[in-house]
């Protein structure tokens, strides 16, 4: 959860909850709170969000401000939306950009000149590294070993550990040419110094003026990850460019499908034949 994001729940948390007191706080408040996020439309997901967050909560003001509060509430809680049939299954996503999408989006922006964040670039560097949003703005050119083309990504997300889990990426030849670039004027600063909610919104806007529907900033992600499977990398390779620990979590960002296959069965056998 952003820093964005954690001040607007935390705002709405208020909004809804701060007028119970602590000492009355109980699982009928939490149960009202649950049926008004439902009505307001909220998913499963951003519920059981929203209780973890409150229970963190509640938890720093047991332990770092010494109050007698009831802790697992919100635990407790969440564990009854399923009961109250709120799934709390994400809905895996297999949006991807195909190439005439991409190609009406680089043409905008060209054509654009009052557009002050350079998209085009920021968009390829996500399809060369298949990095997240904030990634990209937040990655360092002090960070950045030109003699071994990689860039280390600090406080990488990760459901277990974020502070702390610095990785260290590979820049491959794609990403590598954006970068160098900059690399020669400046050795300071973000590479890419904008904010990841300007450059969201810049991308959602630009599909909308093109007459893209339902492709989000991330969506990059998910075909740089899929290309990088179509060119022939292993799982662990894969996963050293993108921070997945799991096949399982790696997957979800995966959509190969009969012709990458087929296409990947053409190129072994090529290479088979050529083999003396």
């Amino acid at each position: 959860m952003g820093g964005r994001t954690k001040q607007a729940t935390h705002a709405m948390l208020r909004r809804e909850l701060g007028s119970v007191p602590l000492k009355r706080l109980n699982s009928i408040h939490l149960r009202d709170f649950i049926d008004i996020r439902v009505k307001a439309g909220a998913g499963g997901v951003t519920i059981a969000a929203d209780l973890s967050f409150f229970g963190a909560i509640l938890k720093w003001g047991k332990h770092s401000r010494r109050m007698d509060l009831p802790t697992d509430l919100a635990r407790d809680a969440r564990r009854d939306l399923s009961a109250r049939n709120v799934s709390t299954r994400s809905s895996e996503r297999d949006r991807e950009p195909t190439t005439a999408e991409l190609e009406k989006l680089y043409a905008f922006w060209t054509a654009n000149k009052r557009q002050t964040i350079p998209m085009a670039t920021l968009c390829a560097f996500a399809l060369a590294t298949a990095m997240r949003q904030d990634e990209i703005c937040s990655i360092q050119l002090e960070d950045v070993d030109a003699e071994k083309r990689t860039v280390i990504i600090r406080d990488r997300k990760d459901p277990r550990k974020k502070e702390g889990n610095h990785q260290t990426v590979p820049l491959l030849p794609a990403a590598w040419a954006l970068v160098e670039p900059l690399l020669a004027m400046r050795k300071i600063g973000r590479v890419f110094p904008y904010q990841a909610s300007s450059v969201s919104t810049a991308f959602t806007r630009a599909c909308a003026k093109v007459g893209i529907e339902d492709l989000r900033f991330h969506d990059l992600r998910h075909k740089a990850t899929s290309d990088l499977f179509r060119l022939g990398l292993s799982i662990p390779e894969v996963a050293v460019l993108t921070g997945h620990k799991t096949w399982t979590q790696l997957k979800r960002y995966t959509h190969t499908n009969s012709e990458d296959v087929h296409a990947a069965v053409l190129a072994l056998s090529k290479v088979q034949t050529q083999t003396p």
